[in-house]
């Protein structure tokens, strides 16, 4: 049933729902109002899983994102985790350097608000040189979790020290609130932002309002980042944000961070869950509203 219907429905009932939200008006290039991020995805037996996911699935993948760091791999992992993107046109994102959370400070340790911190000029220098890494063995896409560093990265850019295609995606660990922050950051360099995981359609609407660049979302939250599951809102979410990546996290769900063979197999089994997860996303948004183009 559409919304337009369940409206119809619950009216009858008297039980109004709230009018649909203004649409935004825009999309990506290629038309798409929104499209799918698989997060977590830490190496390339990951990446062929949630593939392998996809395919049986029937689910269009647009993005992997990675979260422990370009650093944790090595140099033939990356190019096989680029390799396997190039073969399906999907964007392969890789976290930037150590932070603070895995660092000797202790303020991360109370607090997961500065955990993607880079505490010092020399993790920020670290940050810098696994971007350079990442770049020379194909990656065109680091996750960046300081502003600092966002900083920095949009300067060597501009200057044509970072390839001019190369994307620069905020974490949801530096989450942009509203749309003066959203500003600040596209006017540091960045390509695409990870919003708040808890932040009203109406909130959402203010930010595409401020700024051009992608939304990033989870629509399913991981615990440590509130655990919301908000399925039901996506037709509302893409309306009022497109262009929009819808993020699927897994609730009740371990916190893999940093990966290794000792968790392959749950970060194996968490990535085909997500892939799954976004099946139940895509099928839900596309019959509450059939005018949204399928991603």
């Amino acid at each position: 049933m559409t919304r337009d219907e369940l409206a119809e429905l619950m009216a009858g009932l008297g039980h109004r729902l709230p009018d649909p939200v203004a649409a935004s008006g825009a999309a990506f290039a290629d038309g798409s109002p929104y499209k799918i991020e698989i997060p977590s995805v830490e190496g390339p037996a990951v990446l062929a899983a949630v593939l392998e996911e996809a395919d049986r699935l029937d689910v269009r993948i647009h993005r992997t994102s990675q979260g422990s760091g370009v650093f944790m791999l090595t140099d033939d992992e990356i190019r096989q985790m680029v390799k396997l993107g190039a073969e399906r046109s999907i964007e392969v994102n890789l976290f930037l350097g150590p932070r603070a959370a895995w660092d000797i400070g202790g303020q991360a340790k109370a607090t997961h608000a500065v955990g993607a911190a880079a505490r010092g000029n020399e993790m920020v220098a670290a940050c810098v040189n696994d971007a350079l890494r990442a770049c020379d063995l194909g990656v065109r896409s680091l996750l960046v979790g300081d502003v600092g560093v966002l900083s920095v990265l949009g300067r060597l850019k501009a200057e044509g020290r970072l390839p001019a295609d190369l994307v620069l995606k905020t974490s949801v660990l530096m989450p942009v609130t509203n749309g003066p922050t959203a500003a600040v950051f596209a006017s540091l360099g960045a390509s695409t932002l990870n919003v708040a995981t808890d932040l009203t359609v109406q909130q959402l609407g203010e930010i595409r309002a401020a700024t051009g660049l992608p939304i990033d979302l989870y629509l399913e939250v991981p615990d440590d980042q509130g655990g919301f599951v908000r399925m039901y809102e996506a037709a509302q979410i893409v309306r009022a944000a497109a262009p929009v990546y819808l993020k699927m996290g897994v609730r009740n769900a371990p916190n893999i961070y940093p990966v290794g063979a000792h968790l392959e197999a749950t970060a194996i089994s968490l990535g085909r869950e997500r892939v799954r997860r976004a099946a139940l996303a895509v099928r839900l948004l596309t019959e509450l509203d059939p005018g949204l183009a399928r991603a």
